[in-house]
């Protein structure tokens, strides 16, 4: 069974409290991309509401996401013809 921490953050002047596997450090650095996210956009557009900057950050790191699995399903498919060369093919 895996430990399960808490930790207390902040976005936005939200305060929020995170449990889960992950260590406190990284729910922290979790959270701190998150808010950095939220305000760059807060920045560009001072007017939005808090949960249209929700739903507009969702959208971005749902598209860095996005990206990175088009990027990663690109390696793999580059790298398959090898794993069948080196008979390591199941």
């Amino acid at each position: 069974m895996e430990q399960e921490f808490r930790v207390e953050i902040e976005i936005c002047g939200v305060s929020y409290t995170l449990k889960g596997n992950r260590t406190p450090e990284q729910m922290l650095d979790l959270a701190k991309y998150v808010n950095n996210v939220m305000k760059k956009l807060e920045n560009y557009n001072p007017k939005l509401s808090k949960s249209h900057l929700a739903v507009l950050a969702a959208l971005n790191l749902a598209d860095e996401l996005y990206k990175l699995r088009e990027e990663y399903d690109s390696i793999v498919r580059l790298l398959e013809p090898e794993k069948k060369d080196a008979g390591l093919d199941s």
